[in-house]
């Protein structure tokens, strides 16, 4: 019972979204669906019957033309109403309800914390809940329907049978529970097989875009391995879905023959049949007209009762389903605003103190008891080998992330009681990884709705990121579409351009503190120096800390701090460490030295 009641729960859950996004389609659709049931038994159960009565036992021709001439009247009236609904409401409605579930989903995964994207169980749910969101909406219109037709056509029907032959609905009855039985069986099997392939088809999705995606393209070239490695694993992953597919085939086939020959083709077909004859032939207790109308209308009502029994079934699917929306839009993100206190107007610094911290307590930490400090206005470098646990620093310093042990501090409160929004509006961030979305120039720089954007801004951004050189030679300037994707006429940058338009993104922000993940990555050596002191030249009256494995600019530091293993091993200025003769000088001859 509780299990039903949270099953029903779940599926209303769905419904009031759908409700609330466009009332009147879904009042208007479950009207449609009572009235047309309410049409067919009229015109095939009652009229038909009422017209054969006419014609076998002698009853005037008018008696039956003004019941036919009203009948057609309200079926008129109820195909211009299907019209109204399917060709003009239904095409407003269900645009604004897909939207209404997605924006929710999008509105949740914008907030909740980083670490739940470094979780596989995490990311697999939250794929198929949005992956399956359209589905979903399509199936709770479809339980309606069914549901709604099913319940009319039992009232309806059921009466008919239970006022000319009870023992017929007796018939249909036994049909209708071994279907519900079968159908809910099936439906919870192809559940189970929908999630076990999930994983699988997800790695079908990465083949299939790795061959198709222009990233990819080049490397698919010039490696002739890499193909048949991908082919492999494609061909692997395959083979592992038919195995899903073969495993469950024998019980899935059961399955389907129970509910859709043996329970409603064996026992309606052909048992109802030879007894509706025995009635009317032999018992003479039921008129030939009845036979023909009743085996006419248990078969629609075998068909409605079919589509009943979808209904139960269908609503533990979609619970399923929903289910993993509700976990999804149920997560509260760990890292919030406590007490919502505004940041100071003046920044006295930002200190780390003894910070350490783990992704996960199997990995073990990442960080080991960090304690930095930077100043207003200072220039701090953070340099290392790959995997020293830098970008993990940066991440904890946005809070993206918060220390398992240690704190840190601004103007000598901890971050944790700011405001969040407010506190990481006030850092610009330019990441290895950055992306370059489908939008136009300007929009890159803004990361929002840029209609009303101040251009002189923008444009003052990129000036100081080195992008404004290639800007002059785009014709629609800060309106140029980026990337091919959505734009035939779009635009790819290189990768350096892609990073300075990166760049000003963090000039246009107004930070007090902007961080370099190695933004300038792409670059050589030289032409990375170059930019990071003109970045650093620009950023004058922020903080600025820039992090890299290559050293060709740290020299320009105030302070450099040198990380190995998560652990801070030297720190000091680039003259000081050189003097030191340690792991910073050893990098630094063995790179940035033959450079200056």
């Amino acid at each position: 019972m509780k299990k039903t009641r949270k099953m029903i729960s779940d599926n209303l859950w769905l419904l009031k979204v759908c409700f609330r996004a466009a009332p009147a389609f879904v009042i208007c659709y479950i009207f449609e669906a009572i009235r047309n049931e309410v049409v067919v038994f009229l015109e095939f159960t009652l009229g038909l019957n009422f017209v054969l009565e006419c014609a076998e036992f002698g009853r005037p021709f008018k008696t039956a033309a003004i019941f036919l001439v009203s009948l057609l009247a309200f079926v008129v009236a109820g195909l211009l109403f299907n019209a109204f609904l399917y060709q003009k409401m239904q095409q407003k409605a269900v645009p604004r309800m897909l939207q209404a579930i997605k924006q929710m989903m999008f509105e949740k995964a914008k907030e909740i914390d980083l670490e739940c994207y470094d979780n596989p169980g995490f990311y697999n749910d939250y794929v198929l809940s949005v992956s399956e969101a359209d589905n979903q909406i399509n199936r709770i219109f479809s339980l309606i329907t069914n549901l709604c037709t099913g319940l009319v056509s039992i009232v309806l029907s059921g009466a008919f049978f239970i006022g000319n032959d009870p023992v017929s609905f007796v018939f249909i009855a036994v049909s209708f529970v071994a279907s519900l039985w079968s159908g809910k069986a099936l439906n919870k099997l192809d559940f189970r097989i929908r999630k076990e392939k999930n994983p699988l088809e997800r790695k079908l999705g990465y083949v299939n875009r790795v061959f198709y995606l222009n990233d990819y393209a080049k490397e698919i070239r010039l490696n002739k391995e890499l193909p048949g490695e991908l082919l492999k694993d494609f061909d692997e992953t395959n083979d592992k879905l038919l195995a899903i597919d073969k495993r469950n085939a024998p019980k899935r086939f059961g399955l389907l023959i129970l509910k859709d020959y043996i329970c409603s083709g064996f026992l309606i077909d052909v048992v109802y049949m030879i007894y509706l004859v025995l009635c009317a032939a032999v018992f003479h207790t039921i008129s030939y007209s009845n036979v023909a109308v009743m085996r006419g209308t248990a078969n629609r009502m075998k068909n409605r009762m079919r589509q009943f029994s979808f209904v139960f079934p269908g609503m533990h699917e979609i619970s399923l389903y929903v289910e993993k929306m509700q976990r999804f839009l149920e997560i509260e993100p760990k890292i919030v605003s406590v007490e919502g206190k505004h940041l100071p107007e003046t920044v006295s610094g930002i200190e780390l103190r003894n910070v350490s911290f783990a992704y996960n307590e199997e990995d073990g930490y990442i960080l080991h008891n960090i304690n930095m400090k930077i100043e207003p206005y200072s220039k701090i470098a953070i340099v290392g080998f790959n995997g020293a646990g830098k970008t993990t620093l940066i991440k904890l310093i946005m809070r993206l992330y918060d220390p398992n042990e240690g704190e840190i501090l601004l103007n000598g409160v901890n971050i944790k009681e700011y405001d969040l929004g407010e506190y990481r509006t006030k850092i610009g961030t330019v990441f290895q990884d950055f992306k370059i979305f489908a939008a136009t120039v300007k929009e890159n720089v803004v990361l929002d709705l840029a209609d009303d954007a101040d251009e002189q801004k923008v444009e003052t951004a990129i000036e100081k990121s080195g992008f404004s050189e290639r800007l002059g030679t785009l014709a629609n300037g800060l309106e140029t579409p980026l990337t091919t994707e959505l734009e035939e006429q779009g635009v790819n940058l290189s990768g350096g351009e892609g990073q300075k338009l990166a760049v000003a993104r963090a000039f246009y922000k107004e930070a007090n503190l902007i961080i370099l993940d190695e933004p300038s990555s792409a670059l050589d050596p030289i032409s990375e120096y170059h930019l990071n002191q003109s970045m650093l030249t620009a950023a004058q009256h922020k903080s600025v800390v820039f992090i890299s494995h290559r050293l060709s600019t740290t020299r320009l530091a105030d302070r450099i701090y040198m990380l190995e293993n998560g652990q801070i091993i030297e720190e000091g200025s680039h003259n000081e460490l050189l003097e030191r003769k340690g792991k910073y000088a050893q990098m630094w001859k063995a790179q940035a030295g033959q450079y200056c």
